[in-house]
């Protein structure tokens, strides 16, 4: 249970190792984010859905700063062109994974979107009306299902994710399905701790969010950096070579 607090020890010293890629990251991020709220200042029901969408896209959005942490892993150097070559690559895998998970995050704005408008007592226009119509609205159970249903599509995307795409980024050899399955084999193998890594995220990017998203400047590289450490934990050894007995795409026995 102590080993999420150990990856966010050790992404942050990531961060401060190599800041600029991170806080680039972390800016386009924030700024993508007052563009979308600008957008749907008037729709908050696209609003709220969006930035929980956002949650499940984040992954691949970090695939370059998994690229860093890699690097100084290695001792190499490490700067923004090391992030960016990720995406010259053109890696067929990345970006099928990515489509997977832009049409999962676009299921939730559509769900989401059709809950708030379908169900609320009152138009929902304003971030204080969901919060008023939809939170606190002791007339209907909409706000509890919009979090059960949220939470059944963030669960498996979490599952289907939390190791896969560092995976992908390693091992050329791994297909995308073979990382998924090895991503459902790390939680069902530790459920508690990735439970307890899941909330971390969840409360992390709330958190950067809820500071006018200025905080995500900071919390989007330090978690991508951290989830590079959890991958390295889970699927391979200390010193960085996979166990013996541990075959392409699957998680190494606990130490």
């Amino acid at each position: 249970m102590s080993q999420p607090l150990d990856w966010l020890r050790r992404g942050l010293e990531d961060l401060l190792r190599c800041p600029v890629p991170g806080l680039v990251h972390g800016v386009v991020s924030a700024l993508f984010g007052l563009g979308l709220a600008a957008l749907a200042r008037d729709h908050f029901w696209i609003l709220a859905g969006a930035f929980s969408g956002f949650l499940i896209v984040a992954p691949i959005v970090a695939t370059g700063l998994y690229a860093i942490s890699r690097a100084l892993e290695r001792g190499e150097p490490a700067s923004l062109a090391t992030a960016w070559r990720v995406w010259l690559g053109h890696d067929p895998r990345l970006v099928h994974f990515g489509v997977l998970l832009g049409f999962a995050g676009t299921g939730w704005v559509l769900t989401s979107a059709s809950l708030v408008t379908s169900f609320a007592t009152l138009p929902v226009l304003r971030p204080v009306d969901f919060v008023y119509h939809v939170v606190l609205d002791h007339r209907s159970w909409l706000f509890e299902i919009w979090l059960v249903l949220g939470a059944l599509l963030a669960a498996p995307m979490f599952a289907s994710s939390v190791i896969a795409i560092p995976l992908l980024l390693e091992r050329r050899d791994v297909s995308v399905l073979q990382a998924v399955l090895a991503s459902w084999r790390a939680v069902l193998a530790s459920p508690a701790p990735m439970a307890f890594w899941a909330g971390i995220l969840l409360v992390l990017t709330l958190v950067g969010m809820a500071t006018l998203l200025v905080g995500l400047v900071i919390v989007v590289p330090w978690l991508a950096h951290a989830s590079w450490h959890a991958y390295r934990d889970i699927v391979e050894a200390d010193d960085g070579t996979r166990h013996a007995d541990a075959p392409a795409g699957r998680p190494a026995e606990p130490r």
